[in-house]
């Protein structure tokens, strides 16, 4: 006999919630990036994470990917990659002969749940176009067969340091992300003397153990994505507000938005995409149903706004060289400046 359906969404957060609070034991002062992927997760997108070296984003996938259960891959950008790379790996077997086999993508078939794409922007765009279509078709014909990845999460950071050798992701290839997520050093003085001085923390495999295990089941997640998304509804206000917000980001002017450092008239050479507006409400569902309401209100949409439209907005060449300052002051001049409907 098949769970009711409100048992089943209560079950559900409450096993999502555990899950961050076991990342958050394990990765400290991260706490909205941690809430913020698991809105990804359930709201099945893949997702950019901004950040520098060393701030342990490799270690929160990890961390991730053992509570939701599944296997995590990942490969490193670099300008030699080539789109085989993905596919397969070739090497000498104990013979001394060459011996083919499933690279990185293909090697846990259908229980390849988080895939990380470190430095993706050190990779040549041919690479980028494979990985763009993996990520929207979930499936590749290689060795003969055909390999289905139905439950993969696409994890990619940028290195953004460094220009020499690196190829930018384009907006187009952007706009296939649902989400741009900071992973910062925290800026809290304790937390930080923490990581210097906690040895717990130079250990990471022995930290991402410490996660309970399978506490999601990772090839569930799309079927209960796809109840959660129909069960979450949005009146009238709100779809007129959020519409409201997606002109703002094509022409900001219209609301009044202002900024110090800019004139917007200037600024904005392409606002948000239907694509992006699209996943913006997906995973204002997801926050809402985290927060136990059957309806979204407007700060389900602001809790995810920024990460959601900022990498999707294109601006005018001569500030792009500014592009994460800007976006960070643009949005949260639009959430000031667009009229929030009445909760009713």
């Amino acid at each position: 006999m098949s769970q009711p359906l409100d048992n089943r969404l209560t079950d559900w957060r409450s096993h999502a919630l555990k899950l961050e609070n076991e990342v958050k034991n394990v990765i400290v002062g991260q706490d909205k990036a941690i809430r913020l992927m698991n809105v990804a997760i359930f709201a099945r997108g893949h997702v950019l994470l901004e950040g520098g070296v060393g701030v342990g984003k490799t270690t929160l996938l990890q961390s991730i990917t053992r509570g939701i259960g599944g296997a995590y891959e990942r490969i490193e950008g670099t300008v030699d990659l080539m789109p085989n790379d993905l596919i397969y790996h070739t090497f000498l077997g104990p013979d001394g002969r060459p011996q083919i086999d499933e690279g990185p993508l293909l090697r846990a078939g259908e229980n390849l749940s988080v895939f990380f794409f470190n430095e993706i922007n050190r990779a040549r765009p041919q690479v980028h176009a494979l990985m763009l279509r993996m990520m929207a078709e979930r499936h590749v014909h290689a060795f003969k067969r055909e390999y289905r990845l139905p439950h993969m999460l696409v994890f990619a950071d940028r290195n953004q340091v460094e220009k020499n050798e690196t190829f930018e992701i384009p907006s187009a290839a952007r706009d296939r992300f649902m989400m741009e997520i900071p992973v910062e050093i925290p800026s809290d003085r304790e937390l930080r003397k923490s990581l210097m001085f906690d040895t717990r923390f130079q250990h990471a495999e022995e930290l991402t153990q410490q996660v309970e295990p399978e506490l999601l089941h990772f090839d569930q997640l799309n079927d209960f994505s796809r109840t959660l998304q129909e069960h979450v509804r949005a009146s009238d206000a709100i779809k007129e507000y959020a519409l409201d917000l997606w002109e703002a980001t094509q022409h900001p002017e219209k609301f009044g938005v202002k900024m110090d450092s800019v004139d917007v008239h200037r600024l904005i050479h392409t606002g948000a995409s239907p694509r992006g507006m699209g996943m913006l409400l997906k995973a204002a569902r997801v926050h809402a149903w985290l927060m136990e309401r059957d309806s979204l209100y407007p700060e389900d949409i602001h809790a995810v706004f920024h990460e959601i439209v900022a990498h999707r907005l294109v601006f005018h060449s001569m500030y792009e060289m500014r592009r994460t300052a800007l976006a960070r002051e643009l949005t949260a001049h639009i959430l000031g400046s667009v009229a929030v409907p009445a909760k009713g």
